[in-house]
């Protein structure tokens, strides 16, 4: 397993909300829903991101911008214009004020906004769930990220802009599964620009110590692994390989291995239904109860509790 291929594995939407919005000047939505990942491809006009801690992207036609939650921002024609709506939890839409706009500005199957051909039109998707998203992408990016159109160029984006708005059967999946490859496909490009800032252990991979024990951690968690067997395979004393993985990935070879561990268990509570005991197995505890407790001294909760809040 490469990296890269470590770090996007996780996206799987699940319901995710899809829309085409659509605006004339001036307009701007206050977005406080709390959702793990936004994105947003600006399909026509101009679009202005804004953070709460004053960080601005500007998105001409053609970019992509990636929000990260839980954290609210504002998204308007101009920085500086007032919202004139608040996005809230569950898909609720309010007026500033408070009154609902539930149903309002509706424009037809997955379009919403002021009319169907507005001076701006913004492709969105909101994945709804922290655990549709592994916790190592999500912390992995800045609050806001955006790719512009002359480094961005995703065969996805016509797709998506004609199956958006389509009403056939399955077509939730198929959403999904498009939001998913967009944001496999930009993030891809991300984290390939020469001025990336990808996390510690990613950048880890390219050194030709570290590079393999990270690789061999990742691809067979449940092994029983050790400091001195994985500085067999790396060629290095113990000493050597814990000092080196240390200072390039940010902690000891065994606290990484743990965290990757209850990681997996974790995606594996959440998607399968496999016992507690079958996924101990899977990654290398020797006992449902062994794992039962590192994942609660972790998530601080018991898995049981963790498996029911994300069903």
């Amino acid at each position: 397993m490469d990296a890269l291929t470590g770090l996007l594995e996780g996206p799987r939407a699940r319901g995710a909300f899809m829309i085409r919005a659509c605006f004339d000047p001036p307009w701007a939505i206050r977005v406080a829903d709390r959702a793990p990942l936004t994105v947003m491809l600006l399909a026509r006009g101009e679009a202005w991101l804004t953070s709460d801690g004053g960080e601005r992207l500007r998105l001409g036609p053609g970019d992509l911008a990636v929000a990260r939650g839980p954290d609210p921002y504002t998204c308007a024609d101009r920085p500086d214009t007032v919202p004139q709506a608040l996005i809230l939890p569950g898909g609720e839409c309010h007026y500033p004020d408070g009154r609902p706009l539930n149903g309002v500005m509706d424009l037809g199957v997955r379009t919403w906004g002021d009319r169907p051909d507005g001076g701006t039109v913004m492709l969105i998707g909101t994945y709804r769930a922290r655990g549709e998203i592994g916790g190592r992408l999500l912390d992995a990016l800045p609050p806001l990220l955006s790719l512009t159109a002359d480094v961005w160029n995703c065969p996805l984006t016509p797709f998506l802009a004609q199956e958006i708005v389509r009403d056939a059967p399955g077509q939730e999946v198929v959403l999904d599964r498009l939001l998913d490859l967009l944001v496999i496909a930009a993030l891809r490009a991300w984290f390939a620009r020469p001025e990336a800032e990808p996390p510690a252990w990613y950048r880890a991979q390219a050194d030709p110590v570290v590079g393999p024990v990270l690789r061999l951690l990742q691809d067979d968690p449940a092994h029983p692994w050790t400091v001195a067997a994985l500085a067999a395979k790396a060629g290095v004393s113990r000493a050597a390989l814990a000092r080196r993985f240390t200072a390039l990935v940010g902690e000891p070879p065994m606290t990484y291995l743990t965290g990757w561990r209850l990681a997996l268990a974790a995606d594996r509570l959440r998607d399968s239904d496999d016992t507690l005991a079958a996924i101990a197995r899977r990654v290398g505890y020797g006992s449902a109860f062994a794992l039962s407790t590192a994942f609660k001294r972790a998530y601080g909760v018991s898995p049981q509790e963790w498996r029911t809040r994300a069903a």
